[in-house]
């Protein structure tokens, strides 16, 4: 499971939580590593430095008056989004007023998102900043978001969902390749690929962390520490998602029995194959079956 997030260290919750003029409508902490808030706003002024989360944000209403300090001549609007990711710098001139809902997630979400997803390592990928976005099936999402009772506990996974597929929609349409990446520290190319074909012949067995840092011949300290450095994952996470990465190429390729999906990648029960599943990619073995048989 990835990090869970809480809103008490989420910079730019918190630097909207300060502002006098902003006005907190509703937040919540979503689990699997995501948040999400709604906002009211008025001539205001907000600085972003370097937070260590994404922010994908939604003008629900206003905006007309809205622009960053370094785009004066481009303004915000309803259904307009941007994507806010972790470590970038953006300062914005809030005129008139703002109704705009965030959905915040960690760096271990993106990281799960870009294995199970796109099937690639984490460290190569980047989330592209954008302002002003034009993305209707995004904008109604975020609509059917701020429409749920984030509080009623019958309500959660359908909010968790819908939270899940806005993320693995900008996984899918925002993200690309690290430009000017130079890859240092961590394990070997060679011990990389070792681990790889390892864990993806061993995915029916339980494979320990003792394991793989024998196949690197390094104390499960430091192997933990390299391993994170070279693929942006704790070992168990990256195990997790190369699991739910075959689990989804069998699910649409295959007419296996889900009991035998999960046992040929890892889990014990189907049981808790679909809890896995539901909680990386928003939806059950099944659904994501039933979405290629259309």
């Amino acid at each position: 499971m990835a990090a869970q997030v809480s809103l008490e260290t989420l910079q730019v919750f918190q630097a909207l939580n300060r502002s006098p003029n902003a006005r907190l409508e509703h937040s919540a902490e979503l689990g699997d590593g995501m948040a999400a808030a709604l906002w009211n706003n008025h001539h205001d002024a907000q600085d972003y430095e370097a937070p260590s989360h994404h922010t994908l944000s939604c003008y629900i209403a206003g905006g007309t008056g809205t622009f960053r300090r370094d785009q004066p001549g481009t303004k915000g609007g309803p259904d307009k989004l941007c994507i806010l990711p972790a470590d970038h710098q953006s300062g914005w001139v809030i005129n008139g007023d703002i109704r705009l809902a965030h959905l915040y997630f960690s760096p271990e979400q993106f990281a799960l998102g870009c294995v199970t997803l796109l099937d690639r390592e984490p460290r190569e990928l980047q989330l592209r900043e954008r302002t002003f976005l034009e993305d209707p099936q995004q904008a109604r999402r975020f609509r059917q978001l701020i429409a749920l009772n984030w509080d009623e506990p019958g309500e959660r996974l359908l909010t968790s969902s819908l939270a899940h597929e806005m993320l693995s929609h900008a996984l899918l349409s925002q993200v690309g390749v690290r430009e000017g990446l130079r890859l240092k520290g961590g394990l070997a190319a060679h011990q990389r690929r070792q681990l790889v074909e390892f864990i993806d012949h061993q995915m029916a067995e339980a494979i320990s962390l003792g394991q793989l840092a024998g196949l690197c011949a390094l104390s499960e300290y430091h192997f933990a520490r390299m391993f994170r450095v070279s693929f942006g994952l704790p070992p168990h996470q990256y195990v997790l998602a190369r699991r739910l990465s075959r689990a989804r190429e069998l699910l649409r390729g295959t007419s296996q029995p889900l009991g035998d999906i999960a046992l040929a990648c890892g889990f014990a029960s189907a049981s808790h194959f679909t809890n896995r599943f539901r909680q990386a990619l928003g939806g059950t073995p099944g659904e994501y079956r039933q979405a290629f048989l259309r």
